[in-house]
């Protein structure tokens, strides 16, 4: 006895009795039923792609990277650029650095760091911001902010940590070596040819403050001819950024800034 067939057979149909006839749409066309519809002069018309949802999705992205950068740069990294020849030959002009905005909010200050400051008390010059324009200078102030665009270090210095709270730094003048705490130090770091200081000096750091000093000491201001400025010549704490440890560019100069620890390793407690 043969099985009984069934309309839902999935046999291909045969005989024009079977094809359907197209449904009215109402307005002048026809309805293929597949989602297109076919108006009487034969061309398909298909619904436009969902272009709003796409904005939205590529707006939310763009927004939360920009949240992302900001929030790294106030927190965690920071880009700088290198304006002067104080560091030379470390850091060299138009050098970037990354900056660790741990320091000294979380992680300690050490003998030998490279940070950047603020300004403590008109060390600088007066500067001017380079004028890109109405337009530019909005453009360069929102990616500095938001930390797509390294900080032109205006109102900023880089200098090299050589005196803690408490410690005394010193040097008797040309030929002979920067002491700490009594005990001189060896700086590797320093300039080809530059003395460790061409004038005598004696400076006890106070509480909450830092003896810095550039690695290129005949072409540096810092703390040894600013003592008759606010701050007395030295950096506060809080005026603290943080500290380079790393050099981004140019690339065939990139690196790491290690601290040279085997400079102060035999330097005593205050």
């Amino acid at each position: 006895m043969s099985a009984p067939t069934s309309s839902d057979d999935a046999q291909p149909a045969e005989g024009p009795d079977l094809t359907a006839a197209p449904r009215t749409t109402g307005q002048g066309g026809s309805d293929d039923g597949a989602g297109a519809v076919t108006h009487q002069g034969g061309a398909a018309t298909r619904p436009a792609p969902r272009r709003s949802s796409v904005l939205r999705e590529t707006a939310i992205i763009v927004v939360a990277a920009l949240v992302l950068s900001w929030l790294i740069k106030t927190f965690l990294v920071q880009a700088f650029y290198i304006p002067s020849e104080s560091m030379e030959d470390t850091l060299q002009i138009g050098d970037r650095v990354m900056v660790s905005r741990l320091v000294p909010s979380h992680l300690d200050v050490h003998r030998g760091d490279i940070i950047v400051f603020k300004d403590p008390g008109h060390w600088l010059p007066e500067q001017e911001k380079a004028d890109h324009g109405p337009v530019g200078n909005a453009v360069v102030d929102a990616l500095t902010f938001v930390g797509l665009r390294p900080n032109d270090a205006v109102g900023h210095l880089i200098k090299r940590v050589i005196g803690l709270p408490g410690d005394t730094v010193a040097c008797a003048g040309p030929g002979k070596p920067v002491t700490v705490n009594g005990v001189a130090i060896s700086e590797p770091y320093l300039k080809p040819g530059s003395e460790p200081s061409q004038d005598a000096f004696s400076e006890k750091v106070p509480a909450d403050m830092l003896f810095v000093m550039g690695d290129n000491r005949q072409d540096s201001s810092d703390s040894r001819y600013n003592t008759g400025k606010p701050g007395g010549g030295f950096v506060p704490m809080d005026d603290v950024v943080g500290t380079a440890f790393i050099k981004v560019w140019p690339l065939s100069d990139a690196g790491l800034l290690r601290n040279p620890g085997d400079t102060f390793k035999d330097v005593p407690n205050p």
